[in-house]
């Protein structure tokens, strides 16, 4: 499920609850911190009816593909499943967590946990199965990467959730990559790692330590609140959310430590209703760490458990990391260099570490200006081919002025792209010829009219 602020945009109108890819990364070739691509690596899109291979698939290219071969050069790599990275980390302390405090029956695991499952999703798997409307604005080709009009690379955890409940699970963990275009700053990445957690309860199940439970009921006919769905009871529904609040709240304090202060914010998603967003106090400053909710009932029901009621919550892996370890920019996550990775080759993963700066070099600025097309720009096609061409140098783009000529109405962006290595000094002239490809890409790509 998604966590609200990564899933502003299955959200944002919205809402708000957080590989080997064989066309670019044959053995794992994945480009260093100082390379860059040539500025026809921008798409990888080919003409349609080209083939794209990925992950030992062929996808028929159509006028919807939109992948860039950076981005195709992150499938595969699977950073949540790298033994010692701090998303593995983080990942092993929610799994231990819920193996020790959910036990089934006989002793097993009461959650089972999914963290290679495939990133290439259908669209059906994306949006349809999660009740997200055919128009709904998460779905636009600004903000997902499409392999063509019926596949993508999943831009939540939650793509899979029907297909899981289908299966006949009832209590799960799904952890994997997912994908979305967004701006650039040092939150914000084309490829992320998300958690989610979906449990459903039985009659039985929820109302056995009840007092006369048995005269409960899951269900009735009723009309749609603010508080509750017009098929849950209002006992249902209660005790379901309670359980999800003492369930979240248990793993916070086992990832934050006891004494920690919690807030709720109610939040609307197309999947879950009532919705909630968990916040922490953490060093005197409110943090989002997650979203939830009471699983929609048209979504259990047509996945084949209409005799259970359920919630789901999901969180971002990264986002925890950044505030568990200090850690500053969220490109470190795909740093390769020994400083930042041996600070967490820990015997224990529930050993506090604070991740220790590398040295940081200075920054170089560079703007760009030009007249946006009269139809069909979109900005995160513009970072998108930043992100693309100045790789990891790129530390966050701004857009700082926006001007609209009073005669022929054309409007002008100027863009202030930050460029810094993490691991050395660099020069004017190296950034330079990155920033004269990332100019003649924008006019041949988004067929903008450079002023510069």
């Amino acid at each position: 499920m998604m966590v609200c602020s990564v899933l502003r945009r299955v959200a944002r109108a919205h809402i708000c609850l957080v590989r080997r890819a064989s066309i670019v990364c044959r053995a794992h070739q994945h480009r260093a911190w100082g390379s860059r691509p040539a500025a026809s690596d921008f798409a990888a899109r080919g003409s349609p009816g080209s083939v794209l291979e990925l992950l030992g698939k062929s996808y028929l290219q159509d006028d919807h593909t939109n992948l860039s071969r950076k981005v195709l050069s992150k499938v595969g790599r699977n950073l949540h499943n790298q033994q010692h990275h701090p998303l593995w980390l983080i990942k092993e302390r929610v799994k231990e967590h819920f193996y020790k405090q959910y036990v089934g029956r006989f002793g097993t695991p009461l959650f089972s946990v999914y963290d290679d499952l495939s990133p290439v999703v259908t669209t059906w798997q994306n949006f349809d199965s999660l009740l997200i409307p055919a128009d709904h604005p998460s779905r636009k080709k600004g903000d997902n990467y499409y392999l063509n009009r019926t596949h993508m690379l999943r831009a939540h955890t939650s793509a899979h959730q029907w297909d899981l409940l289908h299966a006949g699970l009832d209590a799960f963990l799904v952890v994997g990559d997912v994908y979305r275009r967004d701006q650039i700053d040092c939150q914000h990445y084309p490829v992320f790692h998300q958690l989610e957690g979906v449990r459903l309860f039985s009659k039985h199940e929820l109302f056995a330590g009840v007092k006369d439970g048995e005269s409960l009921q899951l269900f009735e006919h009723s009309s749609r609140s603010a508080h509750k769905q017009e098929t849950h009871s209002m006992e249902a529904m209660k005790l379901v959310e309670f359980d999800l609040k003492q369930t979240l709240i248990r793993l916070v304090a086992h990832l934050f430590g006891d004494g920690l202060e919690i807030r709720w914010v109610d939040c609307h998603f197309p999947f879950t209703h009532p919705s909630f967003e968990m916040e922490i106090n953490f060093r005197g400053e409110w943090l989002e760490v997650l979203g939830c909710g009471v699983m929609e009932q048209r979504l259990v029901n047509s996945a084949g458990a209409q005799d259970r009621i359920g919630w789901a919550f999901g969180l971002g892996l990264e986002r925890l990391a950044m505030i568990l370890y200090d850690i500053p920019d969220i490109r470190l996550f795909w740093s390769e260099d020994d400083r930042f990775l041996k600070q967490f080759r820990l015997s224990d993963v529930n050993q506090k570490v604070k991740f220790q700066p590398l040295s940081k070099y200075p920054a170089l600025t560079n703007d760009i200006s030009f007249w946006l097309p009269s139809e069909n720009y979109a900005e995160n096609d513009f970072y998108d081919l930043v992100r693309t061409i100045g790789g990891d140098l790129v530390e966050k783009v701004d857009l700082i002025d926006k001007f609209e000529h009073p005669k022929t109405h054309r409007t002008s962006h100027c863009y202030r792209i930050t460029y810094r290595h993490m691991e050395r000094t660099l020069s004017q002239r190296e950034v330079s010829h990155i920033h004269h490809d990332i100019q003649a890409a924008a006019v041949q790509q988004l067929g903008v009219e450079g002023r510069f």
